[in-house]
């Protein structure tokens, strides 16, 4: 009887990285989660259209970004983590267009825009997440959202077929897309403004100054955990249901700003979503309103017969 192949074995050259069992945890905020089953780095744009045009189709995809807006359940993620590298980090200005790979930080783009006297953008810096994230969310803060600068995107389907998005291709709603959920973004073209370099270094130091204030920023947290629901702000709800500085486990309901999640050390993912979930509840019983997640939750629980086992890395 002949030995049944591993997922490594199945899977096409490429000419990045793949390794099995590798341990997510480290790359998300919540510092939490189990393994990839195999994690997947391309080199560029074509090593991963090449990746996914051989992938077989009954695998499943799953991209990670930096892990700031994520919750990895402890056993792990079955199928192929894809996590995009520097080749899709770049950032480049033209005039009042920048131009960003989705692995650019929106931190990152912020600043580029800045010190090219581009305006607009400054929201960004308020956002810990990536490009390829906010295209997905529509992503917002202080007053601001993606669908508000956008140009353009490029995005890889399961194919491995590459696709130009216009912003009508989109379909923005808010913190939403309706891009398929297993095309991956490449990079957009947002467009600003001209400005003041000073004026908009001036706005930077608001939004820092703000966040810092407000929001557990040094923290082990996944940032938003609910999204606001139509005629309320989520951390209202939270907090009039008596859950701020709840705790469960590990868990916190973040005394600072309660529509945080903390790790206060030594929680798992699963507590970090219950949590979650009793605040959902203690929040539908107090004012009818029922939160929806903005976090996004992937994986299998421990004890899902599914559950990666982590493999130590060299």
């Amino acid at each position: 009887m002949s030995r049944q192949k591993s997922l490594l074995e199945r899977l096409p050259a490429v000419r990045g990285r793949l390794s099995e069992g590798a341990s997510l945890a480290k790359v998300t905020w919540f510092r939490v989660g189990g393994p990839a089953e195999v994690l997947f780095k391309p080199a560029d744009v074509a090593d991963l259209q090449s990746f996914l045009a051989g992938c077989p189709e009954d695998v499943p995809v799953t991209v990670l970004g930096v892990g700031s807006n994520l919750l990895v359940r402890d056993g792990g993620i079955p199928g192929v983590v894809i996590r995009l590298g520097r080749a899709f980090a770049e950032i480049r200005t033209e005039g009042t267009h920048v131009f960003a790979g989705a692995a650019a930080l929106d931190l990152n783009v912020a600043l580029a825009a800045r010190a090219a006297g581009i305006s607009d953008l400054e929201f960004l810096s308020g956002i810990p997440g990536t490009i390829g994230g906010a295209c997905r969310m529509n992503a917002g803060a202080y007053g601001s959202e993606l669908a508000a600068v956008f140009a353009s995107a490029t995005a890889i389907d399961r194919k491995g077929a590459m696709h130009r998005l216009s912003k009508d291709d989109m379909g923005f709603t808010y913190r939403h897309s309706d891009v398929p959920a297993d095309w991956i973004f490449c990079g957009a073209e947002l467009i600003g403004s001209a400005g003041d370099p000073v004026q908009i270094q001036q706005r930077l130091n608001e939004i820092q100054a703000a966040r810092e204030e407000s929001q557990p920023v040094r923290a082990r947290t996944g940032g938003s955990t609910f999204v606001n629901p139509a005629g309320h702000k989520a951390w209202q709800l939270v907090d009039q249901a008596g859950c701020r500085g709840l705790t469960l486990g590990g868990a916190m309901v973040s005394e600072k700003h309660c529509n945080f999640l903390i790790n206060t050390g030594n929680a798992t993912a699963a507590e970090i979503e219950a949590l979650g979930e009793m605040v959902r509840k203690r929040v539908k019983e107090q004012s009818g309103v029922e939160l929806a997640w903005e976090i996004k939750r992937i994986g299998v629980p421990a004890n899902s017969p599914l559950a990666i086992a982590a493999k130590s890395e060299a």
